[in-house]
């Protein structure tokens, strides 16, 4: 009873904390997301959720973003991270570069056989309104299961250094569906009851992620695991599973993040204001043109058969004779001026969600250097908020994947001199490689310099050859695989180096048969 205690009222304290988080991500999502915008105010399924919306452009630009981080970072077209070692000499080990490859390749394998594709977009969506993530990275008999939660079930702490350890997770499901999680005979009498007599009656369920308090490091069961699993039933406060995971199954990426906040922050916070605007304005503009277009009219008060008929082709009748007639009320509506006003406030939403960088336009014809050039300016203004995204979301992802498919048996034995190793992650996404692209424009520019002053200075000296072709290939995310191991390059300039030698000796041997020859020649015509 103590355990169910102690994880129901640290649970309470976070949500508690979370109520004002939870009014703002409400009407984030009410004028952004209205197919999530059940945070605070509970809708029915099936109900309409666009009332408040009358104009498109924050939902063009939220999809817009979420598609270029998705397509940035984690492309499923392209691979996006292959495996390496931060010892580049072992590295280059051809045993040791072929387990990376092949482990490379597996990993990609699985996670383009999963769900991963639906389910990260829907965090880049995420985390583009409302700030923070969530995913759920588990092993689902032999393929890999990712899950993204909504912002309204989780609830985050962070260690000392601001990465997130902790998720609490309050939700909802179909009792027939806890009892095929848990089993019958653990899920106690409520859900029992509630199975036997509405067994799609949904029942709250609270699980609880955190660093485990108290373990033995050397057994390895469930119980003693770094992090505990806690599963409760909320109506009884009963505890329902208890297990562990080896890594920190969630992911928790945040956009921005301001100081002494866990939750994230996001360009839709910054744009809210001027979306709310601009809505407001839009409605405005509609009911200024739809009086304009069919204006109230004035009509006399007395002389006229009532009601009046606007339709086409409609009848009105007024005395003859007098001036009465029905005239059109002029409401002074602006058009052009709402329009305008309207165009400044989308320019200000395109630029919170990086619009203009992410649509960077030019010609088909533009230069090599000019696209370089573009695509510097893009990763100068949303390269920040990339690399936390790097380091909050695809580092722990990928370990967590490595984790569970070594584990289970997925990977190939690694080799003897890897034991004992972290293993290292490159990411070779596109957005990775325009970050290389800036350094690679950098050597090709040094080298346009250097090379015509090569015949009259010491250039050659100072440049490392070898260093040149690796760092040209890894800017340009050529496969290792394609690539001759080190070992093969010096054994090809050995063998060379031979040639050559044995070519100067028989070239050398000849010249002395021949100076023999000519001595004897010499030799003969004197004695003569």
């Amino acid at each position: 009873m103590e355990k169910q205690n102690e994880v129901v009222a640290r649970f309470e304290y976070l949500e508690s904390q979370r109520s004002n988080w939870d009014s703002h991500y409400q009407e984030l999502a009410d004028y952004m997301l209205p197919r999530k915008a059940d945070i605070v105010r509970k809708r029915s399924r099936g109900e309409k959720r666009m009332e408040l919306i009358f104009d498109g452009t924050a939902l063009q630009a939220v999809d817009l973003l979420a598609s270029s981080l998705h397509g940035m970072l984690t492309s499923g077209a392209t691979p996006w991270f292959h495996l390496t070692l931060k010892d580049d000499q072992l590295g280059r080990d051809e045993e040791v570069q072929a387990w990376l490859e092949d482990t490379s390749s597996r990993m990609m394998r699985a996670i383009t056989m999963s769900n991963f594709e639906t389910e990260v977009h829907e965090m880049y969506v995420d985390l583009v309104v409302f700030g923070t993530g969530c995913m759920f990275v588990e092993m689902d008999n032999t393929s890999l299961r990712f899950s993204t939660r909504h912002i309204s079930e989780f609830y985050v702490a962070e260690d000392q250094y601001g990465i997130v350890d902790t998720v609490f997770r309050k939700y909802r499901l179909p009792a027939r569906q806890a009892v095929q999680r848990f089993g019958l005979e653990n899920v106690g009498k409520f859900i029992q009851k509630t199975f036997e007599k509405k067994p799609d009656e949904e029942v709250a369920i609270l699980h609880s992620v955190m660093p485990r308090k108290e373990r033995d490091p050397t057994k390895r069961d469930n119980k003693n695991m770094p992090f505990a699993s806690v599963y409760i039933c909320m109506e009884t406060k009963m505890v329902i599973q208890e297990s562990g995971f080896q890594e920190f199954p969630y992911v928790v990426p945040r956009f921005l993040k301001a100081t002494g906040e866990v939750m994230g922050r996001s360009p839709a916070m910054v744009a809210l204001p001027d979306v709310k605007m601009l809505n407001l304005m839009s409605k405005t503009i509609i009911q200024a043109a739809q009086k304009l277009i069919d204006p109230p009219l004035l009509v006399p008060d007395d002389g006229f058969l009532l009601p009046v008929r606007t339709q086409p082709g409609g009848l009105n009748f007024f005395r003859s004779g007098t001036r009465d007639t029905i005239t059109p009320l002029n409401t002074g509506a602006n058009i052009p001026i709402g329009l305008s006003m309207e165009e400044q406030r989308r320019t200000a939403i395109r630029s919170a969600f990086y619009v203009d960088q992410l649509l960077t336009g030019g010609s088909p014809n533009m230069t090599a250097t000019e696209v370089v050039q573009r695509q510097e300016e893009r990763m100068r203004v949303i390269g920040p908020v990339l690399g936390r995204l790097m380091n909050e979301m695809l580092r722990p992802m990928i370990d967590r994947i490595f984790a569970l498919m070594l584990r289970a048996d997925m990977l190939a034995t690694p080799p003897e001199v890897l034991q004992g190793l972290d293993v290292d992650v490159e990411y070779v996404s596109p957005l990775a490689r325009a970050q290389k692209s800036s350094s690679l424009n950098s050597t090709m520019q040094a080298l346009e310099i250097l090379l015509p002053l090569a015949q009259a200075l010491p250039v050659a000296e100072h440049i490392n050859a070898d260093g040149l072709v690796n760092h040209i290939m890894d800017s340009l995310g050529v496969p290792k695989k394609v690539v001759n191991p080190q070992s093969e390059v010096d054994a090809v300039r050995e063998e060379q180096a031979a040639q050559q030698e044995a070519m100067m000796a028989r070239q050398a041997e000849s010249q002395d048969v021949q100076d023999v020859a000519q001595l004897a020649q010499a030799s003969r015509m004197i004695s003569k």
